[in-house]
């Protein structure tokens, strides 16, 4: 499924007045019982993949943690990153307000590769500069720890916009009120794995939703979005 930014997977303790959830619309709109494989972030859009069955559903999760699914994400981000790169900075799975109880802090390893697609410079002073620089990023991350992207990118200083969490006020507002767009602008594009009834590779892309389309849009950045 195309996940839509805002909802969650299924019910969960953080947020129990929650009602809506897209693992239900998956049951309603099938008619059948579907078996979630892997998880997005309640803000994140994109490709979400379910199985029909419990077997099909081991199948995929196993592959997922034996890194043998390749998870493609699109966002934009504060300031203008590296060409390309890698971003190996151990993370823990569990929410920040747990972490002081947990020594280690409950770290695991957690590398995300990524590329520049395009940059943007917009003759606003949003921060402190004259100017305000940003920048679409294809970004693979090859483990799954708990908001791994937006916590990598504030790592290397290059903040997801939109994410009231990590990223940088400011810039959040300026997307907000200037270009009317206020989701996290992180997108799961595109996902690849092996099929469970005999192995073969599938691939599966989303678009973007509108609000994302449009600060494509704004920024000129269509031609380099529908290329990839």
């Amino acid at each position: 499924m195309n996940k839509p930014a805002g909802l969650l997977v299924h019910r969960t303790l953080l947020d129990p007045r929650e009602e809506q959830f897209v693992l239900q619309m998956a049951r309603d709109q099938l008619g059948q019982r579907v078996y979630p494989v892997h998880r997005l972030d309640r803000p994140t859009s994109g490709v979400l993949l379910f199985a029909f069955t419990p077997e099909a559903a081991r199948f995929l999760v196993a592959a997922f943690m034996e890194r043998r699914v390749t998870k493609r994400y699109l966002l934009v981000v504060r300031g203008v990153v590296a060409q390309e790169g890698v971003i190996d900075h151990p993370l823990s799975d569990l929410p920040a307000r747990f972490l002081p109880e947990c020594g280690d802090g409950g770290e695991r390893g957690a590398v995300t590769a990524y590329r520049r697609l395009a940059v943007a410079e917009l003759r606003v002073a949003v921060g402190r500069y004259p100017t305000s620089r940003y920048s679409l990023v294809e970004a693979l991350p090859q483990t799954g720890r708990r908001h791994q992207l937006r916590r990598h990118f504030k790592h290397i200083f290059h903040p997801v916009i939109g994410d009231t969490n990590y990223g940088e006020g400011r810039h959040n507002r300026f997307f907000r009120e200037e270009l009317g767009c206020s989701r996290l602008l992180l997108h799961a594009a595109g996902l690849t794995f092996p099929r469970p009834a005999d192995g073969r590779e599938v691939s599966v892309t989303a678009p973007l939703d509108d609000a994302f389309s449009r600060v494509i849009g704004r920024l000129g950045w269509d031609a380099v979005s529908h290329s990839e």
